[in-house]
């Protein structure tokens, strides 16, 4: 991790990585999204499945190995490392396709969630600790008016509830009219947002009609935090070992020799 994005992701609680993907991973990375999209319910792999309003793709991340290999990709597996302090485990990963019949969704974030107590963002000794987070990747443009992510930047470090009061008690419609404090963030197909789940953060309705919003939602924590995965056994059986080694529950002391590759290839 860069001490300039060290820097951006302490005092904003997220960052915006350009330009992650290169043309080849990002055009082997929606043909294996548009083919999950397209098979049907019935022919789908055991351990795959789409929301009935065909937004959330479960278990998106594992459908086919150019977006598996996506979950280490060398711009931000640094970060992962710093961020677990070398101990992380990987979770989950879903596909998120939003068109303009889904709605917004509300400010949310994990300690409004879940308490407290639920996760931590820490900084010692020159770097970030961060228990919970998130990393989007985006597989087509978003353009300001668009809709898409929105974010209240440095709300992870709040030491008081947020006011029901406040951006309208979290339920944004309107970009044209944003609450003071609140960002929509657009990216580029290829470009990617590391996200602390202690920031609130939501989405903005897909206005255009003609076009999909595609993210990969890959989700990371310390490898001793609770249980790590909630993939089943069907989608695991179909991994790579590295992937399988990443996703595992370890000590505190452990360090998974998948870490200690400094560029990590799916086997």
């Amino acid at each position: 991790m860069t001490p300039e994005q060290r820097y951006l992701f302490d005092i904003n609680g997220y960052l915006h990585i350009p330009n992650v993907l290169s043309d080849s991973q990002l055009a082997a990375s929606r043909s294996a999204i548009e083919r999950y999209m397209a098979t049907p319910d019935d022919q789908l792999p055991e351990g795959f499945s789409r929301s009935e309003n065909k937004k959330n793709y479960e278990n998106g991340f594992a459908f086919d190995k150019a977006l598996e290999s996506l979950i280490v990709h060398p711009v931000f597996w640094p970060i992962i490392k710093e961020f677990t302090h070398d101990r992380p485990a990987f979770s989950r990963g879903t596909l998120l396709v939003d068109t303009h019949q889904h709605g917004p969704s509300h400010l949310h974030c994990a300690r409004e969630a879940y308490g407290w107590q639920s996760t931590r963002y820490d900084t010692r000794e020159g770097r970030i600790y961060c228990d919970d987070f998130a990393i989007f990747l985006y597989f087509d443009d978003v353009f300001p008016g668009d809709g898409g992510l929105l974010v209240v930047p440095g709300s992870h470090k709040a030491m008081f509830d947020r006011p029901s009061s406040l951006f309208n008690n979290g339920a944004i419609t309107d970009r044209a009219n944003l609450p003071t404090g609140v960002v929509n963030v657009t990216l580029k197909a290829g470009d990617a947002v590391v996200m602390t789940e202690m920031l609130a953060h939501g989405t903005l309705q897909w206005k255009p009609k003609d076009r999909l919003r595609r993210i990969l939602v890959l989700r990371y924590r310390p490898q001793f935090k609770g249980q790590p995965s909630f993939v089943t056994e069907p989608i695991r059986d179909r991994l790579s070992p590295e992937t399988q080694e990443l996703m595992a529950h370890a000590h505190y002391t452990y360090v998974k020799e998948v870490v200690k590759k400094e560029v990590v290839r799916l086997s």
